[in-house]
């Protein structure tokens, strides 16, 4: 904690009164370098990048992973989905909903438990996610811009070890 000791003078009556106050401040946490903070700064960096070179194709991030993964494994199940491409299972569903109001995704119940979900790209959902790798590719280069190749790699490898190290198992 800091001390303030304040100095002041007033007249009363004629007379100076001096006082002396002393008012003991908490030191502020320094947000600004600390990592969570740093995080969340380049996460509104990459979303901001990502959006402007995508907006053509009116797609967000997590929907450009899904169609993605979607093209890796054909048929998954909404919840499987959901943690492949880090995403609450909760409201994965919406999500997956503006795909398949687009025309890109197609879901339809499990023949074997009709309460899971499986999905499906479309040809329509395939062609999109190829016609954005090139504005995605770009994004991704806009966003590590100020770093120099050597820390480009050091960054991906920093970033993914630390979200490994905090990943919890299935």
């Amino acid at each position: 904690m800091l001390s303030i000791h304040t100095n002041w003078r007033r007249r009363k009556g004629g007379s100076t009164v001096s006082a002396r106050y002393t008012h003991r401040m908490a030191k502020s946490f320094d947000f600004q370098h600390a990592p969570g903070h740093l995080i969340r700064r380049a996460h509104q960096v990459a979303v901001a990048i990502f959006m402007e070179e995508t907006a053509d194709f009116d797609v967000t991030p997590v929907q450009f992973a899904i169609l993605n993964a979607l093209i890796a494994d054909p048929g998954e199940d909404q919840v499987t989905l959901a943690a492949k491409v880090a995403f609450d299972a909760a409201t994965f569903g919406s999500v997956t909903g503006r795909l398949e109001s687009k025309g890109w995704v197609r879901r339809e119940a499990d023949p074997l438990d009709r309460r899971r979900k499986l999905l499906w790209i479309t040809p329509e959902g395939e062609a999109a996610a190829q016609q954005m790798k090139r504005a995605v590719a770009k994004a991704q280069n806009r966003i590590v811009g100020p770093l120099a190749p050597a820390e480009r790699e050091q960054l991906g490898a920093l970033l993914g070890k630390l979200v490994a190290g905090h990943a919890t198992a299935p």
